[in-house]
């Protein structure tokens, strides 16, 4: 959808008004349109007519329309293109997706256009979460490659077009050999049942495209590639590019591990390892996306928020890497935010006395946020080590989801509370 094609056009398609084109296909055309309803604006794809007629492929072309469609309000996370509206009629249908104007990843796997090495590993950390999302709601994608990861903007991006998807709740007879061939598990290939790792077999293939311009097996025809996707161990990537570290050789050739249980376990367990890879090539100060949201999913108080609602604490923080001995807050003077130390430890004194020690994964000077406004400090914080902190404001907390908000009040005032039990149980001790 990067590439826009600007023509006037005076069309009504259901209730959207459509505005231009963006992108025409073998099977479809997608449009830039406005809902008339909720005046936003909305990617249109509509397909035509002889598609659903085609006699040899139409009855497939209907199924992979009919998927996509499914899945109309049902995947929420905020790596994965909404699917906002659709409708499929006897011979025509269209679906209305949320606009994502960064183009795709396929135009960063040529040689002389690719990505910083971490710029690809954060990438690929928040397809992890997404495809994990979609696994956990029944969906294996069956189709990742570059030109269906959406780009945002920076490094977020969003994974697109599920008409591929195989629905493993779903009732209909769906083909097993759906997908590109060049990012095709071995078990895909084959015909097998296909688990999330036949997507993180094809994640791993589009992260090797991209770390070095070049896929991992290539061949003159089908016959050729498939014998090499099933035979062949492909090249380690940091003998196609400088600069790769060892360590990213041994997780791309296990992500291309011939059989499921080669790979990674599970979702998490890969997105922790490209978490730890991107430490390796980024500058010590740096504190990217990744390292941000397993810190805070790693803390018991906000189990109850939702990945999307993690993201959204993550992005609302003020992130940094704070020296020992800096003082963060002063007792007594105002206050509207709260801080989250992510790794390290705060000492916390009031009228000179140490009252308590916030440790990693701890929230403190939350009293402000809860209270809803400006509020006088009630201690002094400062760093007793060296910290990755992040600060939160009220007026960007405001910016939250409500559901966001309200998990993350009720976490913070039960943090509240527990302190002031545990309080409360050492002034018994004294007496």
């Amino acid at each position: 959808m990067a590439e826009e094609f600007k023509l006037d056009l005076s069309l009504q398609v259901g209730k959207y008004d459509v505005q231009t084109l963006l992108g025409k296909g073998a099977t479809g055309t997608v449009y830039l349109a406005k809902d008339t309803f909720t005046g936003k604006d909305v990617a249109l794809k509509t397909i035509e007519p002889e598609v659903f007629r085609d006699p040899e492929f139409g009855t497939v072309y209907r199924s992979q329309f009919l998927n996509e469609a499914s899945l109309a309000g049902k995947l929420r996370h905020p790596h994965i293109v909404a699917i906002l509206d659709a409708v499929v009629e006897s011979d025509s249908g269209y679906i209305a997706m949320e606009i994502v104007s960064g183009g795709d990843l396929a135009q960063f796997v040529k040689p002389d256009k690719l990505l910083p090495i971490e710029d690809v590993l954060q990438i690929g950390f928040k397809c992890c979460g997404a495809l994990d999302y979609a696994f956990s709601q029944g969906i294996v994608h069956r189709d990742i490659k570059p030109a269906n990861i959406m780009i945002v903007q920076g490094t977020d991006v969003k994974i697109a077009d599920f008409g591929a998807a195989f629905l493993r709740k779903s009732q209909a007879v769906q083909t097993a050999a759906m997908g590109s061939p060049f990012y095709m598990s071995p078990e895909q290939i084959e015909g097998k049942e296909l688990t999330l790792h036949s997507d993180m077999y094809s994640l791993g293939v589009v992260l090797y495209e991209l770390l070095t311009g070049k896929r991992p097996f290539v061949a003159d025809n089908l016959e050729g590639l498939v014998k090499k996707i099933l035979t062949e161990v492909p090249a380690p990537p940091s003998s196609l590019r400088k600069g790769l570290p060892k360590d990213i050789d041994m997780a791309m050739l296990k992500l291309l591990g011939k059989r499921p249980e080669h790979r990674f376990a599970t979702w998490n367990e890969l997105a922790i390892e490209l978490s730890r890879l991107g430490a390796l090539v980024l500058p010590p100060d740096a504190i990217p996306d990744s390292e941000k949201f397993v810190s805070l999913k790693k803390v018991a108080i906000l189990s109850a928020l939702s990945d999307a609602e993690i993201w959204e604490l993550a992005r609302a923080g003020k992130w940094s890497r704070v020296p020992r001995a800096t003082n963060i807050v002063k007792e007594n003077d105002p206050g509207t935010s709260f801080f989250f130390a992510a790794k390290g430890e705060v000492k916390i004194v009031r009228g000179g006395r140490l009252i308590n020690m916030v440790g990693a994964g701890e929230f403190f000077g939350d009293m402000a946020y809860i209270w809803g406004g400006e509020m006088p400090r009630h201690a002094t914080a400062d760093a007793m080590t060296d910290l990755l902190m992040a600060e939160f404001e009220l007026a960007a907390m405001e910016k939250m989801s409500t559901a966001g908000q309200l998990h993350l009040t009720r976490a913070l005032t039960r943090n509240v509370v527990d302190r002031l039990a545990m309080a409360n149980q050492r002034l018994a001790n004294v007496r």
